[in-house]
């Protein structure tokens, strides 16, 4: 007979693995925030990232975002691709080098159980936030960001269940221009994001 505690510890957890491995999860943006959860995401065991970014990684991008100096100028889906390889995992990735509008999104992100949605500008939030009003993401999940500046309480960072479908991450507050961006901030956010992929690919709504 296996220990009962032990078994009723290792359970859970394989279960979790076992849907994890069979989920698929959009990444729109691999920056600060994306690409620090796309990394998470795989070493938790997701099965399948969906990469989308338009952008280069910049020498500035270093001080946030999960590259390294022989990164600059590349794709970010090409250089995250990289350094998702070099955990040791090996998630399904597909990589989508374009800027994300209202029309392609449908068609990047059809086959995620869940976005994360990690853009940098506003106009581009809002898109993806209105594109969860159409039908064709009816069964698909959101987790979106608002407010990681500073180096304010780690503790004001929380996940907010905006609707049925649809998570917030961040302190809802803070603001880039005034206040900068900071690795610390940042990473918290990303694993509120990160974090809550998972549980609702294990069928946890709740926050």
């Amino acid at each position: 007979m296996g220990d009962t505690a032990s078994e009723c510890r290792i359970y859970p957890a394989a279960k979790a693995r076992e849907k994890l491995a069979g989920a698929c999860v959009g990444v729109a943006g691999c920056g600060g925030l994306g690409s620090n959860a796309a990394m998470m995401l795989a070493r938790a065991g997701v099965g399948c990232l969906i990469l989308a970014d338009f952008d280069r990684v910049e020498t500035a991008n270093l001080d946030r975002q999960s590259f390294f100096t022989r990164h600059v100028g590349m794709r970010k889906v090409e250089a995250l691709t990289e350094v998702i390889g070099e955990t040791g995992f090996s998630p399904r990735l597909e990589k989508n080098p374009i800027r994300l509008d209202a029309e392609n999104v449908f068609e990047v992100f059809a086959g995620a159980k869940v976005i994360l949605e990690a853009f940098d500008t506003v106009e581009s939030k809002v898109m993806l936030l209105r594109a969860f009003a159409d039908e064709r993401f009816s069964d698909t999940c959101l987790v979106a960001a608002s407010g990681l500046a500073g180096y304010g309480s780690s503790n004001e960072i929380r996940t907010l269940q905006l609707g049925e479908r649809i998570y917030m991450c961040g302190d809802q507050r803070t603001d880039e221009a005034e206040e900068g961006i900071l690795a610390p901030r940042v990473v918290l956010a990303a694993a509120h994001q990160a974090n809550m992929v998972v549980r609702l690919i294990c069928e946890e709504t709740a926050v």
